[in-house]
């Protein structure tokens, strides 16, 4: 390394004193054309590292720049997506609670309106716990209805919240018929998380899928005429006593998020407050 730089150094010496020998003999002139030629590129490139540098840094202040306008736009982005989104949840809200004070105000019978605030899961949902317990006069048995349907009846009551057994409990069984055919039976929750309609064979020969089940009203608990479930099956047992009916519930346990308590002393026939009957 050492050497090599002594020789630059000394092609560096030698061609200066060739350049100033030239001058002082009257080679002036070629003497200056030799050195343009030998410093005119030097002096371009020199000239050509500024302008390089200040493009290079204008480059970079400008992604830099699109950078920050990018994560401005993302924020924006993700807020009116979060704005979205709370309108959604508003509006679906307000649609909720419209469907339920609408039945509410038409039903013949006193009611509670109550909300879901808990969920007890098991594979699906078995239980829901509402905001209305023993300090709003909530009974044990009381029937718990939606805007879509039976949802099922309070097992437990306690200071500030009630535990509504629904349909799919395997404990849970319903006075029902077939709303079409008049079909007597019960609807029972099975360990699956399902329901089913049992009936007697004898009884039911022209139920067929798409029929609507309603509560029947007997025992007293439950009004009679609300919605519980549309055949989506029927498991014919052969010479069995009792033949099933698979349902569908009409009303989704898992996201249903306001109730109504029918508190009232007697039970009319609701035949006529619920869509979708037939």
């Amino acid at each position: 390394m050492k050497i090599r730089r002594l020789v630059l150094l000394a092609a560096t010496l030698a061609v200066c004193l060739g350049l100033l020998t030239l001058q002082t003999r009257g080679y002036g002139a070629g003497t200056g054309d030799a050195v343009a030629i030998v410093t005119t590129p030097i002096q371009t490139a020199l000239a050509a590292i500024p302008r390089a540098a200040l493009g290079v840094w204008s480059v970079y202040l400008d992604w830099k720049g699109v950078r920050a306008e990018n994560r401005r736009l993302r924020d924006e982005i993700q807020r009116l997506r979060v704005d979205a989104r709370w309108v959604t949840e508003a509006a679906d809200e307000n649609r909720r609670l419209r469907r339920l004070l609408d039945l509410r105000n038409r039903l013949p019978i006193a009611t509670l309106p109550g909300e879901v605030i808990a969920r007890e899961w098991g594979g699906w949902v078995r239980s829901l716990t509402i905001n209305r317990g023993r300090g709003d006069d909530v009974k044990r048995l009381t029937a718990v209805i939606s805007p879509d349907g039976l949802v099922g009846r309070v097992v437990e009551v306690r200071m500030g919240a009630s535990i509504v057994q629904v349909l799919t409990d395997p404990s849970s069984t319903v006075g029902a018929h077939a709303l079409r055919t008049r079909t007597p039976g019960i609807v029972e929750g099975e360990p699956r998380g399902t329901i089913r309609f049992k009936y007697m064979a004898r009884d039911g020969a022209g139920i067929a899928v798409g029929d609507v089940v309603v509560t029947s009203g007997l025992g007293g608990v439950f009004p009679r005429g609300v919605p519980i479930g549309r055949v989506r099956a029927i498991d014919d047992r052969g010479s069995a006593l009792f033949h099933y009916a698979l349902l569908a519930p009409v009303v989704d346990f898992a996201r249903v998020d306001e109730v109504l308590l029918v508190t009232g002393e007697q039970m009319p026939d609701f035949a006529g407050y619920f869509p979708n009957e037939g």
